[in-house]
């Protein structure tokens, strides 16, 4: 083992993208000039990486609120619609809530309780238990959850989403009602019209909804899934995976970026000599421990990559391996009967003792989680991402 340095992930600057931008040459230019700069060689498999908020903004991939109230409007008939399970995010869900408010007259408004789907928290399960809440039977109306638990700020933003949604509503020129359930059919109580705004489970609640009476009944992507008076879409997602940009508009989540990510290895493989492996990244998927938010508000980590970028990690366990087959070996002899283990393992471990606790996810999410952590989402200018050494292991020289 001469080499000393393992997997390796760079943030990598670049221009601020605007819409018409040509990512096919900006990426591979980028990602040479810093090679240039920092004197870092390319291999086969190295990967390259860039968020999907530069690939929908070369796109021109925007919405407005008037655009998604159309749609609304054409798609759920404009009275009173029941909007249930939307995450807590200003960034995220607000300005979506423009646009379907100002496309109805009246919106009812059911919030998942104790938290959204990705761990923000409206109220604690603590407070739950002192008031003898059930959150998996009790439908509670406003007044009654202002009597149980007052106002209640999110910790990082400050903010209570229970009275800024009501306002977005109102504002917006349509009546706010706001309820608390989990169960998704309590809204057909209030109307049969109803835009479910869960991400990860909204197969489900469609077709509990659907099943329990629900007339018109959409989720959050089938909204905005075609054009409307020239305006950005995803016919795939829709509003999922969409993000704030101005007031009164919304960036969508990047469409056809598979063209993109293949045009883009074969540039570098002209450029380079050197076949590396291409994708798109949106949200990581992991948890933070102390705020109890999951990342993942995009319907994938990622939309479009190449094709070496296919499977999940096919790994042995160092420590298993030194503790157990080999628990009787140090030094050298430890380090040669480990590297020999390695060389000869099965291609599929699965199920193998000898990979107990190595990480049985796509590669797609573990990479893409390593991208988001690397560019973070403010201003560090890095919105590409470059990995060496990713797919290398104990035996690489």
């Amino acid at each position: 083992m001469n080499r000393m340095v393992g997997t390796v992930s760079r943030g990598i600057r670049a221009p601020i993208i605007r819409e018409g931008d040509d990512l096919r040459q900006i990426v591979p230019d980028c990602l040479l000039q810093a090679a240039r700069q920092e004197g870092f060689l390319f291999h086969d498999r190295d990967v390259v990486a860039m968020t999907e908020a530069i690939v929908a903004r070369a796109q021109g991939n925007y919405a407005t609120v008037e655009d998604i109230a159309a749609d609304v409007r054409q798609k759920l008939g404009g009275g009173t619609v029941g909007v249930i399970f939307p995450i807590l995010s200003r960034n995220r869900f607000a300005i979506c809530l423009r646009g379907i408010a100002k496309g109805a007259k009246k919106v009812v408004l059911m919030l998942s309780y104790p938290s959204d789907e990705v761990g923000n928290h409206l109220v604690d399960w603590d407070s739950l238990d002192e008031k003898g809440v059930d959150p998996y039977r009790d439908l509670l109306d406003l007044p009654r959850w202002r009597e149980y638990f007052g106002y209640r700020f999110h910790r990082f933003t400050g903010v209570d989403y229970v009275d800024y949604y009501a306002q977005l509503i109102r504002e917006s020129g349509a009546e706010a009602e706001l309820i608390f359930a989990n169960d998704p059919r309590r809204i057909l109580d209030y109307t049969k019209n109803v835009i479910h705004c869960d991400i990860h489970t909204r197969a489900r609640t469609s077709r509990l909804l659907k099943a329990a009476g629900g007339q018109r009944v959409f989720g959050l992507d089938e909204i905005m899934t075609a054009p409307v008076n020239g305006s950005g879409y995803n016919e795939r997602y829709g509003l999922l995976g969409s993000n704030k940009a101005t007031e009164d508009k919304v960036k969508l989540f990047p469409r056809d970026c598979q063209s993109l990510v293949e045009e883009i290895q074969a540039e570098l493989l002209k450029r380079t000599g050197k076949r590396i492996e291409v994708m798109v990244y949106g949200d990581g998927a992991f948890k933070d421990p102390i705020g109890k938010i999951w990342e993942l508000a995009d319907p994938v980590v990622s939309p479009a990559y190449t094709k070496g970028l296919e499977g999940t990690p096919n790994e042995l366990k160092l420590k298993y391996l030194a503790d157990n087959d080999f628990a009787d070996l140090s030094g050298d002899a430890l380090r040669d009967a480990i590297e020999q283990e390695i060389r000869k393992k099965d291609g599929d471990l699965v199920g193998q003792m000898a990979s107990e606790g190595t990480t049985p996810r796509r590669l797609t999410d573990l990479i893409g989680s390593l991208c988001d952590l690397t560019s973070g989402s403010g201003d560090k200018g890095t919105p590409i991402v470059f990995i060496q050494g990713y797919f290398d292991n104990y035996t690489a020289d």
